[in-house]
C-alpha cells in the first residue's frame, strides 16, 4: 500500500525573496505625505491659528502691555517677580484644573462612550458632573500648592508674602479651584477629542497672557480698552484674588469685585456643564 503524504507549506525564515521596489516606497511615501498635506490645506485656518497665538501674544503682551503699565524687572517700587508669583499660581492651578477634566471627559463621551457605564449608576448626572469638578479641583490645587515653593525660592528678587486672612486665602482657593474645574466640566462636553490640541492652542494659551498674570489688573488704566476687555477672562479674577491675599502690597482687586464674580462664573459655569453633560449623556 502507498502511503501518500501531504507536505505543509513552511514559512520562509529568512529576508523574502519578494522585495518590493524602492519606486513603491516613493510612491507610497508621497502619497501618504499628499493626504496628510490635503488634510492640512483643510484645517489650515485651525493650523495657523494654533502656531501664531503663542508668538502674537508674547509680542503684545511683553513688548506692549508690560512697558505701557510701566512694569518692568524691579522697577517702580516692587518686583516682577511679587508680580508674578499670585499670577503663576492662579495659572498654574487654573489651567490644570481645565485640562484634567476637558481631555478626559472629552474622550470618554468620544466614539468609545466610556462613560455610559458611570451613567447606569443608581445617582442622577449632576452627581456625575459635581464629581468630575470635585475631582479636577482637587487636581488643580495640588498643583498649586506644587509650583508655590518653585515660584517662592528661585527668583532671584525677594518676593515677600504676607497674609493677613487665611480664611480669605482658603475661601480664594478653593472657588479658583472649582472654577477651572467646571470650566474643564464645560469644554470637555463642547470639543471633539481631535479638538483638543486645538483647544490649548487657541483658548487656554490667550486666557493665561490675557489673565492679568504678569500684570496687576489695575496697571492695565494705561491701556483702557485692554483692562475693560480682559474682564471677560475667568483667569483675571483668580489672579488678582491671589495677588490680594499674598502680596497685598500690590494694587489689586478688592474683595468686593473678584469674590462676587468668581462665585457667579462658578455657579454658572457648573449648571451649563450639567446640562450640557446630560444632553451629551442623553444623546
Amino acid at each position: 500500500m502507498s502511503t501518500i503524504t501531504h507536505s505543509l507549506p513552511t514559512q520562509p525564515t529568512g529576508p523574502s525573496s519578494h522585495q518590493a521596489p524602492i519606486g513603491q516606497y516613493v510612491a507610497t511615501f508621497a502619497a501618504l505625505l499628499g493626504r496628510d498635506l490635503a488634510v492640512l490645506r483643510a484645517n489650515f485656518g485651525e493650523f495657523a491659528a494654533q502656531i501664531i497665538t503663542q508668538p502674537l501674544l508674547l509680542v503684545f503682551v511683553f513688548t506692549y502691555l508690560l512697558p505701557k503699565t510701566g512694569i518692568n524687572l524691579g522697577g517702580r517700587g516692587f518686583s516682577f517677580a511679587a508680580v508674578l508669583l499670585p499670577g503663576l499660581l492662579a495659572s498654574t492651578a487654573f489651567t490644570t484644573g481645565i485640562s484634567v477634566v476637558t481631555a478626559p471627559l472629552s474622550a470618554d463621551l468620544g466614539a468609545t462612550r466610556e462613560i455610559d457605564d458611570r451613567a447606569t449608576a443608581p445617582v442622577p448626572v449632576w452627581t456625575i458632573a459635581i464629581e468630575k469638578i470635585t475631582f479636577g479641583a482637587w487636581q488643580a490645587l495640588l498643583a498649586g500648592i506644587l509650583v508655590f515653593p518653585l515660584a517662592y525660592l528661585i527668583p532671584a528678587t525677594p518676593v515677600h508674602i504676607h497674609i493677613t486672612n487665611w480664611p480669605l486665602l482658603i475661601a480664594v482657593t478653593v472657588i479658583a479651584s472649582l472654577l477651572s474645574a467646571a470650566a474643564g466640566l464645560v469644554l470637555g462636553c463642547l470639543v471633539r477629542p481631535e479638538r483638543i490640541g486645538v483647544l490649548y492652542g487657541v483658548l487656554v494659551i490667550p486666557i493665561t497672557f490675557l489673565g492679568c498674570v504678569y500684570y496687576p489688573w489695575a496697571q492695565l488704566a494705561h491701556v483702557r480698552w485692554a483692562q475693560i476687555l480682559v474682564l471677560a477672562n475667568p483667569l483675571v479674577y483668580v489672579s488678582e484674588a491671589m495677588r490680594a491675599v499674598l502680596t497685598p502690597n500690590i494694587q489689586h482687586m478688592s474683595a468686593g469685585a473678584y469674590l462676587p464674580a468668581t462665585t457667579i462664573l462658578l455657579a454658572a459655569l457648573t449648571m451649563l456643564g450639567i446640562r450640557l453633560l446630560t444632553r451629551r449623556l442623553q444623546a
